[in-house]
């Protein structure tokens, strides 16, 4: 039967991604895939939602099998993935680039932070670090979007 749902789970993510996830009364929405247990998740999606995203959370058994499935490149590789407008955002983005992202359009598969670098939305804490949006392609290519 958690088979059945990750399979569903992971199949409406692509579904997302192709339709372009624009849902309900002309408000996107930031689905997000995260494992049951992530904390830092959490505050990510309470982030996004302190700046005035909606999101929707989905608890999947493998949230590598998530990323597989979108394509993120595994170097730019978080605890959470998530879609937004066709678009991926993998990790601890603040809401400033996925706005920047959505409002810009530019033509890649989506925007990363890599890791959980301490500072970033969501890794609060003391002693931040720096730490650079990346974006990537189709082909997996990478470039600097922002830097924090």
């Amino acid at each position: 039967m958690r088979l059945a749902g990750f399979i569903v789970s992971c199949s409406l993510v692509v579904a997302g991604i192709a339709a372009g996830a624009a849902f309900g009364q002309g408000a996107l929405i930031v689905e997000v895939y995260k494992a049951p247990t992530c904390g830092c998740c959490s505050m990510w999606v309470a982030h996004l939602e302190d700046h005035g995203f909606t999101v929707k959370t989905t608890d999947v058994p493998n949230i590598n099998r998530v990323k597989s499935i979108v394509g993120v490149p595994e170097r730019v590789t978080s605890c959470h993935t998530a879609i937004v407008d066709g678009y991926v955002v993998e990790g601890h983005v603040p809401a400033e680039d996925v706005r920047r992202l959505l409002a810009d359009r530019p033509p890649i598969k989506g925007i990363a932070v890599a890791g959980m670098p301490i500072g970033s939305p969501g890794m609060e804490g003391r002693n931040p670090q720096a730490y650079d949006v990346i974006a990537f392609d189709e082909d997996g290519e990478l470039t600097l979007f922002s830097a924090h």
